[in-house]
């Protein structure tokens, strides 16, 4: 393949690293596995444009991405509109798109899984129209990412500790407010302190991502009103892997979701993959089975296919 490799200098764990050195350790191991491979260190502001500007060119069959949650979410946006193979390197904090690939998530690991990996073709989500790979939400987790950026942080850590100072006070100021939805056939309001829309349902596990984005289908997911208490219980049971059984929490698959916000405050956010965005009005979120490439290890496909056909069987 002909691949182009961008590594986000300001993203996670390429803060503190030697990116010269990074930079031609991949450019050796895609190409002794028989790539042709180009590798750019460029910073957080100027990866989109670059990625973009690739990715146009007719003569390119991939872009590697690596960076932080952010930045990959960017990079499939760009690889599903244009047709291309995304590899992706987790050098953020969560890497939970690298997770629900089965990806290492060691920066220097990944490069051999990738360059001697298979193309497989995942699903990926929209929100009128605006791609997103991991998850739409708003409530609660768009108040938390508010907070979060309130504070100043310069290092993972950092980051970490602004998330937990930023989900107490959550806890302790919860949002409520109403939502109309249909999905699955169903038509329903609702008055809920939370809502999120993930690409294919989540798996049992505390982070909450999909194990398989192959599924063909949305978790829709509400919770609430609730109150201090019950955000603490729901909170418990997240790090628990066990949030279906918490009795303020709806969970719904289906291939589209229709939300309609009918008393939206001008101010009022959502959160697409970790990223804080204007709230609409009208939202369409859709999954788009199979459409996105995505550069795996070699024989992972297989695998995961061979995992959902022993759990039906057992179901």
């Amino acid at each position: 393949m002909k691949l182009i490799g961008f590594f986000n200098r300001d993203g996670g764990t390429f803060k503190t690293a030697d990116m010269d050195a990074y930079e031609m350790k991949a450019e050796q191991v895609f190409r002794d596995a028989g790539h042709d491979f180009e590798g750019l260190v460029v910073s957080g502001s100027e990866i989109v444009a670059a990625m973009e500007r690739a990715a146009r060119r007719d003569d390119i069959d991939g872009i590697v991405a690596g960076g932080g949650d952010g930045t990959i979410s960017a990079a499939a946006a760009v690889a599903w509109k244009n047709g291309v193979a995304l590899g992706v390197i987790p050098a953020g904090t969560m890497n939970l798109f690298a997770r629900s690939l089965h990806l290492p998530l060691d920066i220097w690991q990944v490069l051999d899984v990738l360059a001697t990996g298979e193309v497989d073709q995942v699903d990926i989500g929209s929100a009128n129209g605006r791609p997103f790979i991991h998850q739409f939400s708003a409530g609660m987790h768009a108040r938390m990412v508010r907070y979060r950026n309130a504070y100043t942080y310069r290092s993972r850590f950092g980051k970490m500790s602004a998330s937990t100072r930023a989900a107490l006070g959550v806890v302790f100021n919860p949002p409520e407010f109403d939502v109309d939805f249909e999905a699955g056939g169903v038509c329903e309001r609702r008055h809920v302190s939370a809502i999120s829309i993930s690409n294919n349902p989540f798996g049992p596990n505390t982070l909450l991502y999909a194990d398989d984005l192959r599924g063909g289908e949305l978790g829709f997911y509400t919770a609430g009103p609730l109150r201090p208490l019950n955000v603490a219980r729901l909170a418990i049971d997240m790090l628990r892997g066990r949030f279906r059984e918490n009795a303020d929490v709806m969970v719904m698959h289906a291939r589209e979701v229709h939300l309609h916000f009918p008393k939206l405050r001008s101010l009022a956010n959502c959160v697409i993959d970790g990223e804080l965005w204007p709230l609409e009005r009208d939202i369409a979120l859709k999954l788009h089975a199979g459409e996105l490439k995505v550069m795996i290890k070699q024989g992972t496909a297989a695998e995961v296919a061979e995992e959902h056909a022993v759990r039906s069987a057992v179901v």
